[in-house]
């Protein structure tokens, strides 16, 4: 189906009985009655002053000339019909003349070139059978075929040209507005991406501490007995964890509001930073092994970019173990040198007894396996046969 622009501008018949004519439709149809009409009134005089005509033939040469400039108005509609039906009207009428050119050329303008070949065709065939019929006194028969063919032939590439000039701007428009529907999608789905990075990175954050909260607030919930010590440490885990955790919330609404991603003053974590996340789980009751088997043990040279993922990867491997396995020991551990990439597992087997219910959706291992294959690496997880969990990720370390 043709968009309505181009149904009015190359199938006026498509357009429908109910569409109407625009300004600029009244004011070219106007035109080329009128062009019809004047080249009608000189073809008139040719015919009354032309010896070769019979006496009489003048009047019928211009009522039919007549008829077909009113017919011109219908050339919107039936372009092909008006063209065709043209032909013998002007072999009959010299006065029909400028209505067939005005139909000639709506054809090239509004339909495919076989329509014109074929009907232009016969146009130029006609030709000389209209001269033979009523010669021309003023030229020779040849001069008068190939003026006729030349006549003709250029209104057929006037035509055309105003179709194709017509058809690159319409060809020009279409771009436009894709393009301006092409920029629409590139900034949706930008908005898209920006917010799933932002959820992502408020997963990540945030998860680590507020499980923290979870897991000791149950703690004290389950346990009013415990020694004081305990209720201590657990209230100093959740105060401090619930302290983080809001200057973490303040950094991403930070983020949202339009800010720098440390507008808090608090840089993102690299891996230089996991013993410190390694200390805080501890402190939280945890039993973790770090075991750094890098070929430069100093986390400080992993590159900033790498050392965030991989220190997100095992700040959620590290929440999961606590979530799911509570008691259980995990190993954290760190692989790998500069061109050969770098692997971090976090691994831990069945936990020793109950697993309270902890609310989680498995989301933070999707936004794992996102993470690792924006920076062009691998994520896998999977449960052992003994009840445990490992999770192991790969990642690209320049040399």
């Amino acid at each position: 189906m043709l968009p309505s622009a181009v149904a009015r501008e190359f199938d006026p018949s498509r357009v429908g009985p109910k569409s109407r004519r625009t300004v600029r439709d009244w004011m070219a149809d106007f035109t080329c009655f009128l062009a019809a009409v004047f080249l009608g009134m000189l073809g008139a005089d040719a015919v009354a002053d032309n010896p070769h005509i019979a006496q009489g033939y003048a009047e019928f040469d211009q009522v039919l000339g007549a008829l077909a400039c009113a017919a011109v108005w219908l050339r919107r509609r039936w372009p092909v019909g008006l063209a065709l039906v043209m032909v013998p009207i002007s072999v009959a009428s010299d006065t029909a003349g400028g209505a067939a050119a005005v139909a000639l050329f709506t054809l090239a303008v509004h339909r495919p070139f076989r329509y014109v070949a074929w009907i232009g065709g016969l146009s130029i065939a006609v030709v000389p059978l209209t001269f033979w019929l009523r010669p021309d006194p003023a030229m020779s028969y040849g001069v008068a075929i190939a003026f006729g063919v030349l006549l003709t032939g250029a209104v057929i590439g006037w035509g055309m040209f105003v179709r194709s000039r017509r058809e690159l701007l319409l060809s020009l428009r279409d771009r436009a507005v894709r393009a301006e529907n092409e920029a629409a999608l590139r900034a949706e789905q930008a908005q898209r991406l920006a917010r799933e990075d932002i959820a992502r990175e408020m997963h990540d954050v945030l998860a680590h501490r507020l499980t923290l909260l979870s897991v000791h607030a149950g703690a004290l919930e389950f346990r009013p007995d415990a020694p004081r010590e305990e209720i201590v440490r657990a209230a100093g885990v959740i105060r401090e964890s619930s302290h983080e955790a809001l200057q973490d919330l303040r950094q991403v609404i930070g983020v949202l509001r339009g800010g720098e991603a440390d507008a808090s003053g608090r840089p993102q974590p690299t891996l230089a930073a996991l013993d410190t996340l390694v200390a805080e789980s501890r402190d939280a009751g945890m039993k973790v092994v770090l075991a750094n088997r890098l070929t430069d043990p100093d986390l400080d040279t992993v590159p900033a970019a790498l050392g965030r993922t991989a220190y997100r990867i095992a700040q959620e491997g590290l929440t999961n173990a606590r979530k799911h396995a509570p008691g259980a020991e995990v190993t954290v551990t760190v692989t790998g040198a500069p061109g050969e990439g770098l692997t971090l597992s976090v691994r831990n087997p069945a936990p020793p007894g109950d697993v309270p219910e902890v609310p989680g959706s498995g989301q933070g291992l999707i936004g794992l396996a996102e993470r690792a294959s924006l920076a062009g690496g691998r994520f896998g997880h999977r449960a052992g046969p003994d009840g445990g969990f490992h999770l192991e990720a790969w990642l690209p370390w320049a040399s």
